[in-house]
C-alpha cells in the first residue's frame, strides 16, 4: 500500500536537496540569504571549494533521506534497514527542528530569523515523516 505521508516526507528531502544544489550555483549572495553565514559566503566569493563540497553533502545526505521515504512509502523496492534508518531521519529532522530554543538559549549567534523559519521546516519534515512511520505500522 502507498503511503502518501512518506511520499510528501521524500518529496519535501528532495526538494530541500535541490535547493542545496540552487545554492552552490547562486553563489556568495545565495549562501547569504539562506542563513550559511558571513565566512561561507566570502568563501565562496573568493572561489573557495569549501562552501560548495559543504553544500553538496548536505544536498546527497537530503536525497539519501528522500530516498529511504519513498523506499518506505513504497515507490521504489525496499533498501536495508529501512524501517529504523527512517526514524533515525524522522528523529534528525525533529531535533533539529526543536533545536531552536536552546540555542537561542546558549548561543545566541543562531539566534536568527532564519535559524527559526529552518527549525520550523525540519519540524515539519520530521512530523511528516513520523505520521508516515506510524502509517506504516498500523
Amino acid at each position: 500500500m502507498i503511503n502518501p505521508w512518506l511520499i510528501a516526507g521524500g518529496t519535501m528531502s528532495f526538494g530541500a536537496a535541490l535547493l542545496h544544489i540552487a545554492i552552490i550555483f547562486g553563489g556568495p549572495h545565495w549562501y547569504r540569504f539562506f542563513g550559511a553565514g558571513e565566512e561561507i559566503a566570502r568563501m565562496a566569493e573568493e572561489g573557495r571549494w569549501r562552501p560548495a563540497i559543504i553544500t553538496a553533502l548536505i544536498a546527497v545526505g537530503l536525497a539519501f533521506c528522500g530516498l529511504y521515504a519513498y523506499a518506505g512509502a513504497g515507490l521504489i523496492p525496499e533498501f536495508p534497514l529501512q524501517v529504523p534508518v527512517l526514524w533515525c531521519i524522522t528523529a534528525i529532522y525533529t531535533a533539529r527542528g526543536l533545536a531552536f530554543p536552546f540555542f537561542k538559549l546558549f548561543k545566541s549567534e543562531f539566534a536568527t530569523p532564519f535559524f527559526l523559519w529552518s527549525s520550523l521546516i525540519c519540524l515539519a519534515f520530521g512530523f511528516v515523516h513520523g505520521i508516515g512511520l506510524m502509517w506504516a505500522s498500523s
